[in-house]
């Protein structure tokens, strides 16, 4: 059989790009892959080939890896494309993201998905998630993008609304995540869970949440989890201290569902969590304002060491990942099925939303490519709060598409911690003063100064 093209674009994500390969190398059938690796930045790509190359060796397979410099070339005749990168990186644009807000009393949390945050990233992100696709129409039109890149429901949004031949499907881990740990909270094996999930990427939400009985039948988890929570057993402690996610289980009393991402993601999709003045709900639910640049901090400094850790080594450990990349690759390239957690377009699998908006649902996934499983009505109180989210990204993808700078704005005034927080001038100012700063970083229509607005 012949051996798979695997592209990583934003290689020099050296983790990501680790966990992926490790999970991919340990299929037999993907076993002699060929795994391009492509990045802007010459020392990252450097780092990640040496890790590439230590983990064939580590596995002893007959796998390949070539490095590239030039994106169209890196692309050539490829079967998949996996995209993790990410445009302005920690400095200076998540910086921006967080620094420009806060003088306006605009606090966050992780800025990457929605309000002002997600929707700069969005404005830095798809023109470059676009010349990958250009390049893919010309040189690997039959590829599928792999795209793990935020804010992911913005990108896969405007993926599907400019180029709509592009096979793709956003990634992402918070629905396997998030079993994981409502399993760990009512300790209960992980393997013994049942369930089912829909939504959009960030806030969808599980609709069945089951245990499997020694009979074979199934018992619902959601009166339990209410109790664990009434009583205080849940949420157990996780794996970052300042994260204690409490918010996901209030919102779970209030609407009867459980929702597939983090409590900190969480609290700024809603104008309920983050208040000024009341410092009461920030102590009571553990809100981690500022969390998302201390994790960069943590995470850059841990990778100075890690990285002189894998050049050194002879050999690297590889465990399998909770990532989806190798199930997909495998199941595409063998026929074997599999079923991941997708971001596609609608297309009438969720009766409730949009046809065009970008959905998170089950797929099987085989030969035949991913083919998205039908869902239906959500339930109407789980309609209505992602609809506020959908206002956000739909608008935003409609300013790049269509190159309208006025959207921004629009996207920003019905964003919900945005609006909750602040008056109309001070959104337009706002958004006025974070274009600037990032500059050349944004589309040219998107920069310089605007017009004065009539009254």
């Amino acid at each position: 059989m012949a051996n798979p093209k695997i592209t990583f674009i934003g290689a020099g994500s050296s983790v990501f790009m680790k966990n992926i390969v490790g999970d991919i190398l340990q299929r037999p059938a993907l076993a002699g892959a060929e795994v391009r690796l492509m990045d802007i930045n010459p020392t990252r790509l450097e780092e990640s080939e040496i890790i590439a190359r230590k983990l064939i060796s580590t596995l002893g397979v007959p796998a390949t890896v070539q490095t590239y410099s030039n994106q169209r070339q890196a692309l050539d005749g490829t079967n998949f494309v996996v995209v993790c990168f990410q445009i302005g990186g920690y400095e200076p644009s998540t910086v921006i993201d967080f620094d420009v807000p806060r003088k306006y009393n605009l606090r966050q949390t992780i800025a990457d998905t929605l309000g002002v945050g997600g929707i700069m990233r969005g404005l830095r992100t798809v023109p470059h998630l676009w010349s990958i696709c250009e390049d893919m129409l010309e040189v690997a039109p039959d590829a599928i993008m792999l795209q793990y890149v935020n804010p992911m429901a913005i990108n896969t949004w405007a993926i599907s609304e400019r180029y709509p031949t592009i096979k793709q499907v956003g990634l992402c881990h918070s629905v396997q995540g998030t079993a994981a740990e409502l399993a760990h909270d009512l300790d209960i094996p992980y393997e013994d869970i049942r369930y089912r999930s829909a939504g959009i990427n960030h806030m969808a939400f599980f609709l069945n949440f089951e245990h499997r009985q020694p009979d074979g039948t199934y018992k619902d988890l959601y009166p339990e989890l209410h109790r664990a929570y009434r009583e205080g057993r849940a949420p157990k402690p996780g794996w970052n201290p300042r994260c204690p996610n409490k918010v996901r289980y209030e919102m779970m009393t209030r609407l009867g569902y459980f929702v597939t991402e983090s409590s900190e993601h969480f609290a700024e999709y809603t104008p309920y969590f983050i208040k000024e003045g009341r410092e009461d709900l920030i102590e009571k639910f553990g809100i981690p304002l500022d969390e998302y640049p201390k994790r960069c901090v943590e995470q850059i400094a841990r990778w100075k060491q890690t990285s002189e850790d894998y050049k050194r080594a002879d050999r690297i450990e590889v465990k399998q990942s909770k990532e989806y990349a190798s199930s997909i690759v495998n199941s595409v390239w063998t026929g074997e099925p599999s079923v991941i957690y997708g971001n596609l377009r609608n297309n009438g699998v969720i009766t409730s939303l949009p046809n065009d908006a970008a959905v998170e649902v089950p797929c099987l996934v085989d030969d035949n490519g991913l083919q998205p499983t039908y869902i239906g009505d959500l339930p109407p109180q789980l309609t209505a709060l992602i609809r506020t989210n959908l206002n956000v990204q739909e608008l935003t993808v409609r300013a790049l598409v269509e190159e309208n700078r006025e959207h921004i704005y629009h996207a920003a005034m019905m964003d919900p911690h945005t609006a909750a927080e602040l008056d109309l001038d001070q959104i337009w100012n706002l958004v006025d003063d974070l274009l600037e700063a990032h500059g050349d970083m944004l589309p040219e229509w998107a920069r310089g100064t605007r017009k004065q607005r009539v009254a």
